[in-house]
This record gives structure tokens, sequence and C-alpha cells, in this order.
């Protein structure tokens, strides 16, 4: 381990730069140190069960910190609030005092906490149970986890007695509130509701769960009760406006963070030549971010840092670990490395956290399931593999390391994106913008009309409540379509309808696929119904655990993949077709010969082949596939030119789909950073002349039914999109067009044709037309 003259982590980035091993290839594009700070303390609010305080000191919390003692009285005196402050500032303090003084105090008091996913929510509650099992007067308190491990002789069991109960929104949609008449004496007494990390409930999960809450606090109207709201969030743009979307309510927000916070070297890292002979400007010979990610870990841990390196997908996860070990192989260190992701079983999951925290384990590859407030302390390093997607994504992941107050690296190794190139050559449009706004949209009829019936399921709909939650709309649909009925005590669902099943709220289908294993029958994990055939069909290869199986079959009726173990040699890739057709158009400017235009779309898409690839990276052949087609009706943002002002512009109409085509790559790649998404939740369609607007047109929409406001984002700030997008490409070093600005690894045309400076001037001719008629 190295030692502490200068930061910390400048040394522990000093060091990697020296040595190089594993094959490290790259250089820091930027290094930036963030200073670390003191905290600011408050005295102990006087209002707090005395039992309780003495726990905290004994506990060595000899006093709060102020953020944590300003939300905490919101709260108390009853105000929503929201505490908006960064990673490690120790939130659950802030909900935990309210939250236990009154359990502790009114004998008949419940509570509720949120999280959003399964590793967060289980690290909560052994800090609540810890706490609650040193203060006698909490014996009734002890909360308890509901959620889908959960097992099922003890559900009635928790229903019945527990005063604290902890789930996930999942759970509290389709387990509780449809059966709440059982948990009536829950909803009775319930005072408080935490939801932590809000700020993950963005876009279409975002927009479900603003529903559930809404729906949640008429239950509790039903039994007599009004909760107060204590909503934890990273740092965020405008938290109270966002907090206030999410649960239908006003929102104090607290957002001076008062903490302690170690100093952060922060890192812009640029893969050098996968080859020898190349250099870091030759990006089309560039090492990929994965094993460029997957040598940094290594040089870590070897060096002694623990490190968490995140990756973007579950199959990244597994493939990084097997690099990290193969790295370490032939030493103990090997055996310290793990993957974490969604889609394992529960027990695997709470080894892998009590491993990292222990120490027991020096390095894990995760997705962001590890994002959120799980406190693994004693962390020195984090790696990201890629832009995240959000800047509060990035600043989340980057506040894994250093949770004790120590110093930490954080390595941004930027993939092969427009994206990633463009923060790494502009740092401050990474490190020097504030976080995004949190894109929720309740009233996407697709997502709003499923939850009015779940709400009328549960307590039927009165007139005014109608009025008041805006729903007329979907009211008079649903009631043309006989889902609803009218009677004198309000609208009901028609008999036999029961939706809660079918309504998911991530997005993501409304049902799973289950992995396993053909000869053992062991079941390795789940995947979502809508991602199946583009990851476990036949022939794709799945990881593990660091084990490598190949897809047998694929049921999706009956929801099962059958794979088998045995390492192929290479690995695959799902290609898909995409059409396009408009369908409603909600505004449109004309700039001259270029229409900009926010319209609805119907995308029709279907997996076709997948490519193997071998372990270069290059392509051995394309296999066929017959999969099931889909059809997406969702919000599109569209431009579109003539022919002849792209000709004027300087693109040759045999250049015309390789341009559009490469302009709405380079597009796609780029709107993460202005519309707080993903960007595999968006997708795009360009075509020199399109039937519906007899145009060259280019479309980007939301991967979402209904769409989630992303495209609108892009639609509001399109010349600052675009604008961007154009650096990003012109400023890339490559000849042709490469992953770094036009390809695209989604592209179900295999990225055939691109013209790079042919999108240039696309971009150019969109700019000036726009800016000509503003």
């Amino acid at each position: 381990m190295v030692t502490d003259g200068q930061p910390f982590g400048q040394e522990l980035l000093n060091t990697l730069l020296t040595q190089r091993r594993h094959g490290l290839t790259g250089s820091a594009t930027h290094v930036t140190v963030i200073s670390g700070t003191p905290a600011e303390h408050a005295p102990w609010p006087e209002w707090v069960h005395q039992p309780l305080l003495e726990a905290y000191r004994g506990r060595g919390i000899t006093e709060p910190y102020k953020h944590q003692v300003d939300a905490a009285d919101h709260a108390f005196h009853g105000n929503n609030v929201v505490l908006a402050t960064g990673t490690a500032s120790g939130k659950s303090l802030a909900y935990s005092l309210p939250v236990l003084t009154a359990l502790a105090e009114r004998p008949r008091a419940t509570a509720l906490y949120l999280s959003p996913t399964k590793a967060l929510g289980a690290d909560q509650l052994g800090h609540a149970r810890t706490i609650t099992r040193l203060v006698p007067t909490l014996h009734t308190a002890e909360p308890h986890l509901y959620d889908g491990d959960t097992p099922t002789d003890i559900r009635p069991w928790i229903r019945n007695n527990s005063r604290w109960v902890f789930t996930n929104p999942d759970m509290l949609h389709v387990g509780m509130m449809p059966n709440h008449s059982q948990w009536s004496r829950f909803f009775r007494g319930l005072e408080f509701v935490i939801i932590d990390e809000c700020h993950h409930y963005r876009g279409v999960f975002g927009s479900n769960v603003a529903w559930v809450l809404r729906r949640l606090r008429r239950i509790a109207a039903r039994y007599g009760s009004s909760p107060t709201f204590i909503l934890a969030s990273a740092t965020t743009a405008n938290p109270a406006a966002a907090a206030q979307r999410l649960i239908g309510a006003p929102c104090h927000p607290i957002t001076v963070d008062s903490a302690p916070h170690g100093s952060r070297t922060i890192a812009l890292w640029e893969p050098g030549p996968k080859s020898t002979g190349g250099t870091s400007a030759d990006v089309e010979n560039r090492r990929s971010a994965p094993a460029e990610a997957a040598s940094l870990t290594a040089a870590l841990v070897e060096e002694g840092a623990r490190t968490l390196m995140f990756v973007r997908s579950r199959a990244g996860a597994e493939y990084a670990t097997v690099a990290v070990k193969n790295h370490l192989s032939g030493t103990e260190l090997a055996s310290t490395v793990a993957a974490y992701r969604a889609g394992y079983l529960a027990d695997d999951r709470r080894r892998i956290e009590k491993a990292l925290s222990d120490g027991t384990l020096r390095a894990v590859s995760s997705t962001n399931a590890l994002e959120l407030g799980v406190d693994i302390a004693g962390l020195d390093a984090v790696v990201l593999t890629g832009f995240p997607g959000t800047i509060a994504s990035f600043w989340q992941q980057a506040g894994r390391a250093g949770r004790r107050g120590q110093g930490a690296l954080i390595a941004f190794v930027a993939r092969d994106d427009p994206l990633d190139t463009y923060l790494i050559h502009n740092p401050d449009a990474l490190l020097g913008q504030p976080v995004e706004s949190t894109i929720t949209n309740p009233h996407n009829p697709h997502i709003e009309a499923p939850h009015v019936v779940c709400a009328a399921t549960e307590i039927p709909l009165t007139d005014a409540e109608i009025k008041q939650l805006g729903i007329e709309n979907s009211v008079r649909e649903l009631s043309e379509q006989d889902i609803l009925r009218h009677r004198p005590l309000g609208w009901f669902p028609t008999p036999g309808v029961s939706p809660h099943q079918h309504v998911t709220l991530r997005g993501s289908g409304a049902g799973q696929v289950v992995i396993v294993e053909a000869d053992s029958g062991r079941l390795l994990g789940t995947v979502d119904s809508a991602r199946a055939p583009a990851t476990v069909h036949p022939g794709a290869v799945h990881l593990h655990q660091g084990e490598v199986f190949v897809v047998m079959d694929l049921d999706l009726d009956d929801g099962i993949a059958l794979v088998v173990a045995g390492d192929p040699g290479y690995t695959t890739t799902a290609r898909s077709q995409s059409d396009i057709h408009l369908t409603h158009v909600h505004r449109h400017v004309q700039y001259g010969a270029t229409g900009i235009g926010f319209v609805d779309v119907e995308v029709t898409q279907h997996v076709v082949s997948y490519l193997r690839r071998a372990s270069s990276g290059e392509v051995i052949d394309t296999i066929e596939l017959t999969m099931p087609t889909s059809t997406l009706r969702t919000k599109a943002v569209m431009w579109t030119m003539t022919a002849d002002r792209l000709i004027q512009g300087g693109v040759p109409e045999a250049n015309f789909p390789g341009a559009l085509h490469a302009a709405e790559h380079a597009a796609i790649g780029m709107l993460p950073l202005f519309a707080s998404c993903d960007r595999n939740d968006i997708g795009g369609v360009s075509t020199a002349l399109h039937p519906d607007t007899a145009l060259p047109t280019v479309f980007i929409y939301d991967g979402h039914p209904g769409g989630a406001g992303i495209a609108e984002h892009g639609h509001d700030h399109l010349t600052r999109w675009l604008s961007a997008t154009r650096e990003a490409i012109n400023s890339c070093s490559c000849t042709t067009g490469c992953p770094s600005c036009v390809h695209s690894p989604k592209c179900g045309n295999g990225n055939s044709p691109l013209h790079k400076y042919g999108a240039v001037r696309v971009l150019d001719a969109v700019l000036q037309d726009v800016a000509k008629g503003q």
C-alpha cells in the first residue's frame, strides 16, 4: 500500500502510471484532486427519545451533523423533507431519529422504509436492527424485511405484528396495497414513510413509483393516517421539485452537506493502443475500456487497495471478474475477486456484500446494483468502466470509496463511445456541471391508466379524487373500454379485473425468464422478459460468477432459458431491425429547410441474428434467429431536411444514408449528457426518405412505452445537444468513423453505412437553420 505523503489517491495513481502492470496502456487526460472538508455539528434535538440518544452516544456518535438535525427536526414536526447531500453523509441517522422516537413513545405507531434495490434495503435493515436492539423501549419496534425473498411462513406474522417494515416499491405495489385490509393495523398507525436514494426513481421507474406513492397516501387516508415522508437523495438539481413530483405533495429540501469528506483524486482515463506500434491517439486501434479497467483493478488489488469496479451490464460484470482473476492468476489474490449484479439469488448477494464489507474480497466487479447507499466501509478506489448515464450516478459511484473520511482514487475509464470520449477531453462537462434534474412523467397515459385501475381496485375512486389527481382522461377512456364502471359510491373496476400483477414498475416487461442449467436443474438467476430475446436467445453465451454457459433453448411462454456449461471460445452480440412510423405531431417548427418536431411514433423491432466474436473482437460469423416481433408506441424528437439543403451543406446524395445514420448514432450517444437517462433508454432510426415525411429524417425515441420524458428533453435542449454531438464527431481523431464517435454497439445494421464527415455537415446545417430561424 502506498503511504500518505501527497493525497492518498494521487500517490496511488502515480504508482499505477509508473509501474504499468498487467498490460496497462492508457493515461490520464485530466486529474482533479477534490480537497476534504471538515464536519459541522449541531446539538441533539431536545425531542429525541432519551434511551435512543444514549444508544447513539454509546456507539460513538457524540454529536450529529447539522444537516441531520435539520432534516430530522422537519420530519418530527410533520413536514415532508428531502435530504439531498453527498454519499456517506449519514442520511440514515436523519430519518432514524424521528422514526425511532415515534416508535418508542407511541406503541401503535408504524413506519415504512422503501428502497429501490434489495442490497440497499438489506444493508439499512441491518443498521436499524442494531440500534433498536440497544434500546429496551424499542423491543417491539425491531424492523422486518418484507420482499420477494421473505419466506412465506413468516409473512403473516410481519403483517400482524411488525411496526417498521422494510420493503421496495415493487412489493408495496403488488404485495401490500392490493391486500391493504390485511395490513389495516399497519396502515392505521403509519406515521413515517422513508424513501431512500430517491434520485434513483427517474424515467419510467420513477413515474410508476410516483403513482404507487399516490396510491399509498390514499390507502393511509382510508385508515385515518397521514404519514410524513422523509426522502434521502444524492445531490441533485432542484430536489424539492423532484421530491414533490414523486410523492405528490410539497417537500422541504435540505441541501447543505455538513459531513466530513476525505480528499478524492479523480482521473479521467483514456485507454492506449491495443497492439504495438499504435499510439493513444489512434482511436481505431484503442484498447477496450473493460480490458483497461480490468488491468487497473488488478494493479490496485496488488497495491493493497480495496477496489470496486463498475461496469455497464450483467455480462460485463462477469467478463470483468474473469479478466481481473486472469491477471492475478497464480496468486492468492485471484480468489479475492468476485462479480455482483442483479439477477443473483438472495443468498449469493448477501454473501458477496458481507465479504466486501469485511475485507475478505479485495475487488468486486458490479453493475449499478452497488451504486446506492450500501455501507461498504474502507474502500480505497473505484474504477468506472464508462460513463454511467448521468452525472448524478457518476458521483454516486465515485462516492463508494473513501466512505470513512479517508482519501480515495476514482478512475473513469472511457469506453469507445461518443459521450465518453467527449467527457475525458472536456472535463468541465462532467466535473464542472451540476447534476441533472430527475425526469419523471406520472401522467404518461401508458403509466397512469394502469395505476388508475389499481387505485380503483384498492378503494373506489370518487369524482373529487379524480379531479384532484388530474386523471379525468384516463377514467373516461377506461370507462369506454369497460374497465371501470361508475356506481353511486364511485368508480369501480369491472368484475374480474385484477391489474396489480400485470403492472410492472421498472418498465421492462411484466415477466421474468429464469435461467436454469439443463443438466443439474440449478437456478442461475433471472432476466426480464423484454430483454430475453437479445440476451438469452438460443446460442447466446451467458456468464454467471465466472462460469461460462451456452443457451440451448429459450421458451418465452413458460419463461425459462436452458443453458449448458462450457466455454465455446467466443462471445455473442444480438442484432435487431427497426421500422418507425409517425402517428401524431405534438410540436413542429420549420426553420427554413429544416423541421424540428416532437412526435408520437410506433416502433416495430425484432432480433434477427447474432454475431459470434473471437476474444480479439473479430467477428467469426452471423447466425440468423427467429424471435417474436415487438411493437413500441412512444415519443420521439425528429428533424427533417430537404435533399437540396443537404446537398447545399456539402452532403452528396449518395452519402445521405451514411451521413444521417452517423449523426443519429452520435446524437443517441450524447443525449444522456442533457437528459437524465442511459444510452440504452434511447433508440433511433434514420432514413434518406421516410414515407411519413417524404424527406430525409432522423428520429431519436424513448425506449419505453409512452415515453419517459427523454426525447422531449432532447427536443427542448436541441441546440446544446446537437452542438456537443457535432463537436464530439469533429474532434475525434479517427479518419472514417469509429466507436468513439459514430459507431453504435446496438446498431442492427452492423454500423453500415456510416459517413463521419457527412454527419458533421448534417449537424452544421441543422444548427445553422435553427439559429437563423430563432
